[in-house]
């Protein structure tokens, strides 16, 4: 059962008419090659070479005519087929005839003719061909005998030039049914390997782990975006040199692409530390590479999540156990305060005992907080307006005055969609820190929010900048792991809640020191987020 062709409606398509028009034109100057005067071609001398020359020149004229029309596509793709073939029967018959009949051999062109109809065009009209070339070679011989202009007069000859005609119109079309479906199947699996192509693509793309391929020259040949973000460059052209993208990393493949046993290395890459790891491809390292680039924080933030994890059930279950005899300790100690029999001595015991058990409650529901997970209830927040209303309620909770916390709005409006609560929490942390933190011996608090447009018009960015002393660069990296504190009073898992509760939210938080002293952190709404 043949296979329907996929594309019927555009077939013959213009290049196949391009290709018959060539054909023609070497058609062309194949005869006037066959009939010039230094062919000598005994088949042929019976020819009337004027009458021939006569024919040629008007056969070329309409074949370049036929160009004209072919480069205007006027008239349409079937139509210009259909001229082109009735017209060479018509002048492929005239130099036969003028040439000595079906004796000469020339018959074979309108056999070409045919075949070239039968290939362009389906159906009955190959046959159609046929019968039109069969009955120009009967005419011709019928007009041939009238005139008696030839001694040599075969019926026999034209009646098995017609029967060759239908043969071959038939064996085209065989062929065209053939190259039809083919040309289906091909164009289907195009698809295919396109849609597959286009779906590898994505999921490289989409991948969280940087991905880099290089040839066996060290040339870049397949990079996404992830690679991209921890290189930090933006497009690179295929072709690229690896040591023009990264000296660090083109080193490291130099010292691990022709190991018996390649090892994961650690890179420091535009200011970021990454894992590095490879696959050859193949069984020599000429034939390339695969690189993976991980950036080590985030591994390290995802095996900390993993233990934290395993440690949550522990953790509640502790943290529930704790705070029952917290309580009767809290509220034992009040009731022993309330005695006026107790010495001075022992009321700072109990103020050290009150104090400690208010730090221990603190941390307990910081833990439980914790284990109880994030439930995010997103809703649009216009925040120009929120950040205003939280500075607001924020001053009057802690007493401040408009200087010591100052809002700058660079840009609005500014919409996102985010849980409001989230957000309120995190905005106070930072805040609070900057209290605590954020000020030099002697000189007053000084806050500013600043919220405007990042480099990428798709961005936001919320900063909390304080004109403290700064932190510590050596201790910077963690100051959003859990229970880490500068403090003796303090838990530290005010900035790790801090940025728990951003990511859940799809919200970057990060760490800048500010200029020219003090602290910067900077929430960024991405366009997910948003």
């Amino acid at each position: 059962m043949d296979v329907a062709p996929a594309t019927d409606s555009v077939y013959p398509s213009w290049s196949a008419l391009r290709w018959l028009f060539l054909f023609r034109l070497l058609m062309v100057i194949g005869l006037v090659l066959a009939f010039s005067p230094a062919a000598d071609d005994p088949a042929l001398a019976r020819s009337n070479t004027q009458l021939v020359w006569d024919i040629l020149v008007v056969y070329a004229v309409v074949v370049l005519a036929s160009g004209l029309g072919l480069s205007t596509r006027r008239p349409g793709r079937i139509t210009q087929v259909q001229l082109a073939i009735f017209i060479d029967i018509l002048f492929y018959t005239a130099l036969m005839h003028t040439a000595g009949g079906v004796t000469s051999g020339l018959g074979i062109l309108l056999a070409l003719a045919v075949a070239a109809g039968a290939l362009m065009l389906e159906g009955r009209l190959s046959l159609l061909f046929a019968a039109l070339a069969s009955l120009a070679v009967i005419i011709e011989q019928i007009y041939s005998a009238l005139l008696a202009s030839h001694a040599a007069i075969s019926f026999t000859q034209a009646g098995l030039l017609g029967l060759l005609f239908f043969t071959v119109a038939l064996l085209a079309h065989v062929l065209y049914r053939r190259v039809r479906s083919a040309e289906a199947l091909a164009a289907q699996h195009q698809v295919d390997i396109d849609d597959l192509s286009q779906l590898n693509e994505f999921i490289i793309q989409s991948i969280g782990t940087g991905i880099l391929v290089a040839d066996g020259k060290r040339r870049l040949r397949l990079i996404n975006a992830a690679a991209l973000k921890l290189i930090g460059a933006r497009r690179i052209r295929s072709g690229t040199a690896l040591h023009e993208l990264s000296v660090e990393l083109d080193q490291w493949l130099v010292d691990q692409v022709c190991a018996t046993h390649p090892r994961e290395g650690r890179l420091t890459i535009a200011d970021r530390e990454v894992r590095v790891s490879l696959k050859q491809l193949g069984h020599r390292c000429a034939n390339g590479v695969v690189v993976y680039l991980r950036d080590n924080q985030e591994v390290e933030h995802k095996a900390q999540q993993i233990k934290l994890a395993s440690l949550g059930t522990l953790t509640a279950s502790i943290a529930h156990n704790i705070r029952n005899p917290l309580s009767a300790i809290s509220h034992a100690s009040q009731l022993l305060s309330e005695s006026p029999a107790l010495s001075d001595e022992n009321r700072h015991l109990l103020d050290i005992i009150q104090r400690n058990s208010a730090r221990i409650e603190e941390t307990v529901r910081s833990v439980l907080q914790l284990s109880r997970g994030l439930r995010i209830e997103p809703c649009p927040i216009e925040l120009v307006t929120w950040v205003l209303a939280f500075a607001e309620e924020f001053r009057e909770q802690h007493g401040l005055a408009p200087s010591s916390l100052e809002v700058r709005i660079e840009s609005r409006p500014l919409e996102i969609e985010t849980d409001p609560r989230h957000l309120h929490q995190i905005l106070a942390n930072l805040c609070e820190n900057a209290l605590i933190h954020g000020r030099c011996p002697g000189e007053p608090v000084r806050i500013q929010l600043r919220l405007g447009r990042g480099q990428d018009p798709d961005q936001i960015h919320l900063e909390v900048e304080d004109a403290g002393p700064g932190i510590d660069p050596k201790i910077a990296r963690d100051i959003f792991s859990p229970f880490f504190t500068t403090r003796s009073q303090g838990t530290g898992l005010g900035l790790y809640i801090a940025r728990q509760l951003a990511e859940s939210n799809g919200i970057q938080l990060s760490y800048r020191p500010a200029s020219p002293q003090g602290s910067r952190f900077i929430l960024s709404f991405t366009e997910a987020a948003r």
